[in-house]
């Protein structure tokens, strides 16, 4: 049985630095004439998302004047510096009480992956207890879709820049993989040379 996808929240992880880019936050990264952090937006809301919480970090106040996050619940993470681990727990957090059953977890820094990618992992959604990802050629990568049977697990290892690596490892029989590398591109926006990337 298919849950009502309004239950799953949009949860975009936007509190990286840009160490690797000259300290420039990847949210406020130019992209189509607008910061990168209201693209990823759009395409969570896109691909059939409702509802979207926003984790900020570094210059989170500037981010929040230069971009339209209107209709997001935005999370600032104090730890952002711990790296991506801090973030997707602020970012679970801030669920709790919203009448989620799932998040669906995408990075700012991936604008390869569009809409097309996020309705299908969105349609992965059973119920509570649903874990999916996108693939790419077979390869897990982002989106993720974490029910919220998940999140107390998930809160507890994740840790660094690993995020739910280590959750996901040890939950790997019960991952539906959802083929997406035919509509989208899983690369990052890391160093100076994938800013060729952004339009």
């Amino acid at each position: 049985m298919t849950q009502n996808t309004d239950q799953v929240t949009g949860l975009l992880l936007a509190a990286g630095g840009g160490r690797r880019l000259g300290n420039r936050p990847k949210a406020l990264l130019p992209h189509r004439g607008r910061p990168l952090v209201e693209h990823a937006v759009g395409v969570l809301r896109a691909g059939g998302c409702a509802r979207v919480h926003v984790v900020l970090g570094a210059r989170a106040a500037q981010v929040r004047e230069r971009a339209d996050l209107s209709g997001c619940v935005v999370v600032d993470n104090a730890d952002w510096e711990e790296g991506m681990g801090s973030s997707l727990r602020a970012g679970l957090r801030s669920l709790a009480g919203s009448g989620a059953t799932a998040a669906l977890v995408s990075l700012v820094d991936q604008p390869g992956i569009g809409a097309e990618a996020v309705a299908r992992v969105l349609g992965a959604h059973t119920s509570p207890r649903s874990l999916a990802a996108a693939a790419y050629g077979g390869r897990r990568g982002h989106p993720v879709l974490f029910g919220a049977d998940h999140w107390a697990g998930i809160t507890a290892t994740a840790t660094g820049d690993r995020g739910a690596r280590a959750y996901l490892a040890a939950h790997r029989d019960a991952i539906t993989l959802v083929e997406c590398g035919d509509v989208a591109r899983a690369f990052d926006i890391d160093t100076e040379a994938d800013l060729v990337h952004l339009e």
